[in-house]
């Protein structure tokens, strides 16, 4: 759930409904046999009908709740453009490295075919040899699988977070704009089954900021 005040940056919770424990149901029941026990003794011992206290006036402040759906923005056709961008600038960036883990997944899949077929009618000690390097391109291969996709994630989080902080700040910005006192993420929040379209602001949004943050400015990824 994303908060909207005066100064504070949206921010989302989780939403966990309270519950009562029937520990607390027997201290709501006691303390409703105790309080009528006390009201009985005063209304024995006092004549007449007395006055009820009046209840203090509160004001409840109005709210206006929206929801969105985060995920909608890494949409590479209806979504933030900007993201569509740096996602294709940082694949490029990992592209011989994806390029390399794919002549060696075909080296080690042609090596297993080579050895299905002529592990009947080749001498052992060959066969054993192609086994070996069979199991130490296996070894290497998924090393280095592991290491590039270490790095890309890490990567990943350098080139997206500027992008994050521009769209956190513009749906800040967007609430306080359009009165807007709650904004639920409807991709992070679980249990979330409907959403009227009424209250639903993820596609204005998107275009909202699309407009005011074009896909052009972002024509550098971070270093």
């Amino acid at each position: 759930m994303r908060r909207c005040g005066d100064s504070a940056r949206l921010r989302i919770f989780d939403l966990k409904p309270a519950k009562l424990t029937m520990k607390r149901i027997g201290l709501i029941i006691a303390f409703i046999f105790v309080a009528a026990i006390a009201a009985g003794s005063v209304f024995a011992q006092t004549p007449g009908t007395q006055p009820r206290p009046q209840a203090p006036v509160t004001n409840v402040p109005v709210s206006k709740v929206a929801v969105i759906f985060s995920e909608a923005f890494q949409d590479p056709k209806t979504g933030i453009a900007r993201f569509a961008v740096l996602q294709t600038k940082l694949n490029s960036e990992f592209q011989k490295t994806q390029d390399d883990l794919n002549q060696t997944r075909q080296r080690i899949a042609q090596l297993n075919d080579d050895l299905n077929k002529t592990k009947n009618a080749a001498d052992p000690k060959v066969t054993q040899q192609k086994i070996d390097q069979l199991d130490q391109l296996k070894k290497e291969y998924q090393r280095k699988g592991e290491d590039a996709q270490a790095a890309y994630q890490r990567r990943r989080v350098e080139v997206f977070a500027p992008l994050q902080d521009d769209v956190s700040k513009a749906l800040n910005d967007y609430a306080k704009s359009h009165a807007i006192t709650i904004i639920i993420d409807g991709s992070q929040v679980p249990g979330l089954l409907y959403a009227s379209e009424t209250i639903d602001i993820t596609k204005v949004f998107i275009s909202d900021f699309n407009l005011k943050n074009p896909a052009t400015a972002s024509a550098t990824t971070p270093r």
